[in-house]
């Protein structure tokens, strides 16, 4: 007979963890399965000098926020873990490690059947906490690349010193790509970096962190409904900047006046040169251009406050591409480039998962994480709720929130149907 559960939780970050600590408070029965060990993505998936962009002070996983000496700080590697494991000892989880779920499907009974590497289960509800950062992306033209040449994804680089020799292309500009091409810049690396579309913003702004000031303004309790771009905002590369030594600024323009070689979005590769769309400029615009608009958002919500700040100010390019093809060809020998590494992003994968509840794009339909099939849910997801739904900072509400609908649904004469949550109506902030 399968072992059976009120609540299968599917992973143990601190999404899993974070909804465990609930279900305990109410006494719902259920088993976290998780595929590696908790917090395995932190332990694993990160680069050696990794470190927070958001401030400590938004560490705020359900009964455990931050509380060392540094707030407005921003915690490294080890020091992440180590607030995890500290989260992790306290929520003493129901916990199965090691096991690969990969099948779960409603039956006609009304209860879950899933099937993994550590046998079968069964539960009334099932909660999806696995993430949406599954499959690194690396482009077909990888293939082709001179076989001398190391290829990494984000997720397995560690230190320039784990690199040989020579110049290293990092293709994306996103949160990972762009503070990884610094770590190499900043190792004395002849870094070339491609440049996609992400956004930027200050790390400070008028004598305070920029998120201290979006705080302020609301926009971390924005729901997505509410939000200007609705669920598109889902789909948004996140604004790229560093906590990395106190936390700055990263300004592509200016390490290309200290050498880095800048290029468009990857266009091909024909014996032995890559080629790059011509979007270099307008990307470091548009880059530009949402880093003053959020500026100016916070400049409008001091001056209707008439808050006493240090005077405004508005970013000026320090650094313009040439013409030419400088920016849109690479010939890799030439340039003597030995490694790759690839930073554009996950996709999800979630075909474990037997329910009539995902889009075109393998992304799952829900409101506030709650799907339409009765008893199934998500949670962890980039702006489940809000911006801090994938984050320290906002996974304990989503977590309370599911945890009150899975009690609900538990409960004699309990929900039958999804358990659509209520817009709030709030006016919509909108900083880029």
């Amino acid at each position: 007979m399968p072992q059976h559960h009120d609540v299968i939780i599917v992973g143990a970050g601190q999404a899993g963890l974070s909804l465990s600590h609930y279900l305990q408070q109410r006494g719902i029965d259920h088993l976290l399965l998780e595929k590696h060990t908790p917090m395995h993505a932190w332990r694993h998936q990160r680069w050696d000098a990794f470190c927070l962009v958001t401030p400590n002070w938004q560490c705020k996983l359900p009964g455990h926020d931050y509380a060392g000496p540094e707030p407005h700080g921003f915690m490294k590697k080890a020091e992440i873990i180590e607030y995890l494991d500290a989260f992790l000892a306290k929520v003493r989880p129901p916990l199965m490690t090691g096991v690969t779920v990969r099948h779960v499907k409603r039956q006609a009974d009304g209860l879950y059947a899933i099937q993994t590497s550590a046998g079968a289960f069964s539960a009334r509800q099932v909660v999806v906490c696995s993430g949406g950062y599954h499959e690194p992306v690396v482009p077909r033209l990888a293939e082709r690349l001179p076989a001398h040449i190391v290829q990494l994804h984000s997720e397995q680089y560690r230190n320039p010193q784990a690199l040989p020799e020579g110049g290293v292309l990092v293709v994306g500009s996103g949160q990972s790509g762009a503070q990884i091409a610094e770590d190499l810049h900043l190792a004395g690396k002849q870094v070339h970096l491609a440049v996609g579309d992400a956004p930027r913003c200050a790390r400070f702004y008028r004598g305070r962190d920029v998120v201290d000031w979006l705080a302020d303004m609301g926009y971390y309790d924005m729901p997505v409904d509410q939000h200007p771009l609705r669920e598109g905002v889902r789909d948004n590369t996140n604004h790229y900047v560093t906590g990395r030594d106190g936390g700055r600024d990263i300004d592509l323009r200016a390490f290309a006046l200290q050498g880095m070689k800048l290029y468009g979005l990857l266009d091909g590769l024909n014996d032995g040169v890559m080629s790059f769309q011509n979007t270099l400029q307008d990307a470091l615009d548009q880059a530009d251009k949402t880093y003053n608009g959020i500026n100016a958002a916070i400049d409008k919500h001091i001056a209707d406050r008439g808050l006493n700040a240090p005077p405004a100010s508005v970013y000026t390019p320090v650094w313009h591409p040439e013409g030419g093809t400088a920016h849109t060809q690479l010939d890799l020998a030439a340039a003597g480039i030995t490694a790759v590494i690839w930073c554009i992003g996950f996709k999800p994968d979630f075909g474990w998962v037997d329910a009539p509840v995902f889009n075109g794009r393998g992304q799952p339909v829900h409101q506030r994480g709650v799907t339409p099939q009765p008893g199934l849910y998500f949670l962890g997801l980039p702006w489940l709720h809000t911006w801090g739904s994938g984050r320290f900072s906002g996974v304990a509400r989503d977590a309370l929130y599911l945890a009150e609908q899975i009690e609900a649904r538990a409960a004699p004469g309990g929900l039958s149907g999804p358990a659509w949550s209520a817009p709030v109506v709030r006016a919509p902030l909108t900083v880029g």
